[in-house]
């Protein structure tokens, strides 16, 4: 298998990366840790280096366009909290250019729009429009270097008069009607709707699913969550299998922190929605991944 986004190189494992690792590729399990920064942009690839079974991709995420602190109460596990704290950065084309041309760099991202996190001290809709330019400086950045993307995607409060989605899918499709992102990209841990997956699809990109999808429906959900009905409606063909670990542990270690090797329970719960094998979501998936990152 390959867990197609994960953060290995983060602090989450600054005492035990190489063990992670090295557990995780023992287990017949590949990785790509993904940049959200110029500094884990840079140090993913220098973990990359080290492993064969281990890529990398850079980019700057939406969170750090902005100077913010926040506790994400579902990141690392019920009953587990951690604060996140951001820096405020702007995206430097020539930076990200250099770390592009790494051979083991096989994509630009994560980046795009996440109306979750607007900070009220911030304008909203400053922020959003520098969320915008941002992805578009990205997209430009993957079709110069003929990488695919990989995309952050996610929608806010009902008040807002804009959907993450609906603005993410227009923009791509303004870059793929000009010529542009001709490898593509991926939709990681998504969490919409059938119609906006589909949607992405029909645009050429990936779905790629979290741990998001083992965890139990809400009773008002009934027997599966709506989530859990785009897993088992979305053609097996359109989808990859990730982590974002060390964030979103995967049933059945919920409350531990999350592990690249993991991933193997989000393809046990695509087969179980699916009704195939395990074996057979492992190839089509990992024929999927290899596809998309050229690896």
């Amino acid at each position: 298998m390959i867990d197609t986004h994960c953060h290995v190189h983060f602090n989450a494992y600054r005492d035990d990366m190489d063990d992670v690792i090295l557990r995780t590729l023992q287990k017949g399990v590949f990785m790509i840790t993904v940049g959200t920064q110029t500094t884990t942009s840079a140090n993913g690839l220098k973990v990359a280096e080290k492993y064969d079974g281990v890529w990398a991709t850079v980019g700057l995420h939406p969170n750090h366009l902005c100077e913010q602190e926040f506790v994400d109460e579902q990141e690392l596990g019920e009953g587990e909290k951690v604060k996140i704290k951001t820096r405020c950065e702007m995206f430097d084309h020539d930076y990200y250019l250099d770390l592009a041309r790494h051979p083991k760099c096989v994509a630009i991202g994560e980046c795009g729009l996440d109306y979750y996190r607007l900070p009220e001290h911030f304008d909203r809709n400053e922020l959003i429009a520098k969320q915008k330019e941002t992805v578009r400086q990205h997209f430009d950045l993957a079709s110069e270097v003929g990488l695919p993307v990989v995309i952050h995607c996610r929608d806010g409060s009902p008040t807002l008069t804009t959907s993450a989605h609906t603005d993410q899918l227009q923009i791509i499709r303004e870059f793929v009607e000009a010529g542009k992102l001709q490898r593509r990209g991926v939709v990681h841990c998504f969490t919409g709707t059938l119609e906006e997956a589909n949607a992405y699809v029909e645009l050429g990109f990936l779905i790629s699913f979290t741990g998001v999808i083992t965890f139990p429906p809400r009773k008002s959900d009934g027997p599966i969550s709506p989530l859990q009905q785009v897993v088992r409606d979305l053609p097996l063909e359109h989808i990859m299998i990730e982590t974002d670990s060390p964030y979103l542990t995967p049933v059945p270690n919920r409350g531990k922190r999350n592990e690249p090797w993991m991933v193997e329970y989000v393809a046990q719960k695509i087969s179980e929605l699916k009704k195939v094998s395990v074996e057979e979501v492992a190839r089509v998936t990992t024929e999927n991944a290899k596809r998309l990152f050229g690896i």
